[in-house]
C-alpha cells in the first residue's frame, strides 16, 4: 500500500499577552495612592467633625478641632485637586477647543498648558519660599505641630498637580487633535456600557424579550 505523506502539524506562534506598560502601571499606582490619601483625609476630617459636635453637645468642646479641621480641609482640597487633574475632572471648555480648526486648536492647547504649568510652578515656588518664613513656629492649639509642616501642603499640592498634568498631557493632546472632548468620550463610554449590560441581560434570559413582545401584542 502506498504511504501517505505524513503531515507535520503547523506550529502557530503563541500570542504573547502583554500586560499594561510601565508608564500605565506607574500612573495607576500614583492614582491609587492619591485616591487613598484623599479618602483617608476625608474620613479623618469627618470623624473629627462628628467628635467635635458630640463633645460640644456634652459640654466639653476641644480647643484644637477647629484649627485641625481647617488644616485637614486644606490638605484634602489640594490633594483632591491633584487627583481631579489626573482624571480630567476639573471644569474645562474642551468642546470649544475642539470646535476650532486644527492649527488654531494646537496653538490654543499649547497656550492653555503653558498657563497651567506656569501657575502651579509659581505656586510651588512661592509655597516653598514661604516655608522659610515660618521657621520653628507652631500652630496655636497644638504646640508640637510645626507651622511649616502644615503649610507644606501648598508646594506639595502644586508638585502633585504638575505631576498629574504631565501624566495626562499626551493623551489630552491626542484627544483634542482628534476632535474629541472628555465629556463626549464619557457619554460614549456610558452608552457602550449600557448597551453591553443590555446585551448581557438578553443573553442570560433570551426568552424575556419574546415574552415582553407577546405581552405588548396581547394588550393591543
Amino acid at each position: 500500500p502506498a504511504r501517505t505523506p505524513s503531515r507535520t502539524p503547523s506550529r502557530t506562534p503563541a500570542r504573547s499577552r502583554r500586560g499594561p506598560s510601565a508608564p500605565k502601571l506607574m500612573r495607576r499606582a500614583y492614582e491609587r495612592a492619591l485616591a487613598a490619601a484623599t479618602i483617608a483625609l476625608l474620613i479623618v476630617l469627618a470623624a473629627i467633625v462628628v467628635y467635635a459636635v458630640a463633645a460640644r453637645t456634652a459640654g466639653a468642646s476641644p480647643i484644637w478641632y477647629d484649627e485641625v479641621a481647617s488644616i485637614l480641609l486644606a490638605w484634602l482640597s489640594l490633594l483632591g485637586a491633584a487627583l481631579a487633574m489626573l482624571r480630567n475632572a476639573h471644569l474645562n471648555f474642551e468642546n470649544l477647543l475642539v470646535a476650532q480648526p486644527p492649527g488654531r486648536r494646537a496653538a490654543l492647547f499649547v497656550l492653555v498648558e503653558a498657563v497651567v504649568f506656569t501657575v502651579f510652578a509659581l505656586m510651588l515656588w512661592a509655597g516653598w519660599r514661604i516655608l522659610e518664613v515660618f521657621g520653628d513656629e507652631t500652630i496655636t492649639s497644638i504646640p508640637w505641630v510645626r507651622l511649616a509642616f502644615v503649610q507644606s501642603v501648598v508646594p506639595i499640592g502644586a508638585a502633585l498637580t504638575i505631576t498629574s498634568r504631565l501624566l495626562v498631557v499626551r493623551e489630552n493632546w491626542q484627544r483634542v487633535m482628534a476632535g474629541r472632548d472628555t465629556e463626549s468620550e464619557e457619554i460614549a463610554a456610558e452608552i457602550a456600557r449600557a448597551q453591553a449590560e443590555h446585551s448581557r441581560v438578553q443573553a442570560a434570559n433570551p426568552n424575556a424579550s419574546g415574552e415582553r413582545t407577546d405581552a405588548a401584542r396581547s394588550r393591543r
